[in-house]
């Protein structure tokens, strides 16, 4: 079974078979969209943009824009809940969650979210819009939601129906509390062992939960931070992609220990990067993609952890997605 590399861009989005030992570009499409998430399942890539979803069935080579239902057309994210076929979720700017249950072919949004982005006063530092949604993460019928600037939502029910984890505000004050986590959230991942571990960068440092978004422990603090990679098979062992403030002195950390200890994980690299970080992991395979907030591409064996950057000539890679052929 052969690997297909996705990749979302500020020009579309690159597909990329193995080369040798490294990838190459074999199709592009969407040129002149500006891609910010890209995802895909059963023969169908789904990408998201700044104006909207498109869908393809033939692995790029043509495209169709799928909208129908969405409000708002500023994509954050795209998801596709892992257990449900034909069950894709969509984040935007300003704050809303969006769920389909065709394809992509039409959308309905999550009420809910938008009463609570008007109730709290949701916001984003560097837009004029309410917040944004830019996270996903689904165990079962457990379902996480990550909001910049505004905490974390769940659902009980796959994701149909979202509310505020009870340890989130939903103020985007920033104000540390115990046990509650950062309002500035960036994104979210909950282990495949168990609903209830949960694990979520923010702009006050990393957190991590142990009962499903009831209470947070701040596991990497005086830090600001966009992307954690957890193990699939150890729920102990991550990677950060911590920096001094917003694209400031980036750099990767790993722990092995749940996050009481971490060391230097950037083997094969010159850090800190002063005026970048790691925005996304993605793993695909037995390969970790690291994507840089300066839109380069590194990727690194899983075992070994030393990377380097590939595909230079693509124009900022705004996320990672594969399909297996």
């Amino acid at each position: 079974m052969n690997t297909i590399l996705l990749l979302a861009t500020s020009d579309g989005l690159a597909v990329c078979e193995a080369s040798g030992d490294g990838w190459r570009e074999i199709q592009r499409g969407l040129a002149g969209h500006q891609l910010t998430s890209v995802i895909a399942r059963e023969g169908v890539i789904l990408a998201g943009a700044t104006d909207g979803v498109y869908r393809s069935d033939d692995l790029g080579r043509s495209w169709e824009r799928t909208s129908t239902g969405l409000t708002l057309r500023h994509i954050r994210w795209l998801a596709f809940h892992p257990d449900i076929s034909n069950f894709e979720f969509a984040g935007t700017e300003p704050a809303a969650i969006f769920i389909s249950h065709d394809g992509a072919d039409t959308w309905e949004e999550a009420s809910e979210v938008a009463r609570m982005r008007d109730e709290y006063g949701w916001s984003l530092p560097y837009s004029p819009e309410a917040g944004c949604v830019r996270g996903f993460a689904f165990n079962g019928a457990r379902a996480y939601a990550a909001v910049e600037d505004g905490g974390v939502l769940v659902s009980s029910d796959a994701g149909e129906r979202w509310r505020l984890a009870d340890g989130s505000r939903g103020k985007p004050d920033h104000w540390p509390i115990q046990a509650y986590i950062h309002s500035d959230v960036h994104s979210i991942a909950v282990h495949p062992s168990s609903p209830d571990l949960v694990y979520a960068p923010t702009g006050g440092g990393f957190y991590r939960s142990m009962d499903g978004g009831a209470t947070w422990t701040l596991s990497y603090g005086g830090c600001y931070c966009r992307a954690v990679w957890v193990d699939p098979a150890d729920p102990e062992h991550m990677l950060l992609g911590p920096a001094d403030g917003v694209d400031r002195n980036g750099h990767i950390e790993e722990t092995s220990d749940g996050g009481h200890s971490w060391a230097s994980a950037s083997a094969g690299l010159e850090v800190p990067w002063r005026a970048y970080m790691v925005e996304r992991f993605a793993q695909v395979g037995d390969e970790l993609f690291a994507v840089l907030s300066n839109g380069e591409l590194l990727v690194a064996p899983v075992g070994s952890l030393h990377w380097h950057a590939i595909m230079p000539e693509l124009k900022r890679v705004a996320a990672v997605g594969f399909m297996k052929l």
